[in-house]
């Protein structure tokens, strides 16, 4: 029942670029490799920054146009209109780069991306070095998984694992990823945690949690709460 980290998904063949190499490789290179984006790394695998599409675009965006930055230019721009003046990966990547390292859960990468609006993050083994890159396409392969693997984890990671139900009791259906929880157990209480162990689950896409129980003790842990 191990969450998919983002070692389990990322491409660990990358293309890569030197901090030297020209504007005009860098662009020639992504286009014969289909990315939007490559990661600029030194000597020893660390990644120093990444030089996408957009940081190319500046180029075309100011060309002709006078490079140097008014005293009151907003800062963006100032930004981009250096870039539109470098010639390397040095002068036209984005530093510091946003990276992840390999052990971390693809929630976690996707947090990331959606704050810093990237959509890849170069992966990182324990030393710092660069080893894999994980993009937004990746992420979604946690939905890829059949439903009987799904039940599967249900059935013996959360039933049995965790809450020690005996899965007769609980009848688990699962379809297009949508798991429905059918049956009886002791308490409320566990009922809400087998849904909510479930929805936590890679692949799952929703719950349906229609679990009868004996033994309501939300309301006993209420009260008692309340007295003290």
């Amino acid at each position: 029942m191990r969450a998919l980290l983002v070692r389990d998904v990322m491409t660990r063949s990358v293309v890569t670029v030197s901090p030297d190499l020209g504007y005009k490789q860098i662009a020639d290179l992504l286009v014969d490799m289909g990315v939007s984006a490559v990661p600029v790394v030194g000597d020893d695998r660390k990644v120093i920054g990444v030089v996408s599409e957009a940081d190319l675009l500046h180029k075309v965006e100011f060309n002709g146009a006078e490079v140097h930055a008014g005293l009151f230019e907003r800062r963006r721009s100032r930004l981009a209109k250096e870039k539109a003046a470098g010639e390397t990966a040095r002068d036209l990547m984005t530093a510091p780069a946003m990276t992840i390292a390999a052990g971390v859960p693809l929630t976690r990468a996707a947090r990331l991306m959606e704050q810093h609006e990237v959509k890849r993050l170069p992966v990182l083994d324990e030393d710092g070095c660069l080893i894999g890159i994980v993009a937004r396409r990746d992420l979604l392969r946690r939905y890829l998984r059949t439903d009987a693997d799904i039940q599967a984890d249900v059935v013996d990671g959360v039933l049995l694992g965790v809450l020690w139900l005996d899965p007769l009791e609980v009848d688990v259906t699962v379809t297009d990823g949508h798991v429905t929880l059918r049956g009886k157990v002791d308490r409320r209480t566990t009922a809400q945690i087998a849904a909510r162990l479930t929805r936590a689950l890679d692949g799952v896409v929703g719950v349906t949690e229609e679990l009868e129980w004996g033994f309501d003790d939300t309301t006993v842990q209420h009260r008692y709460s309340f007295d003290a």
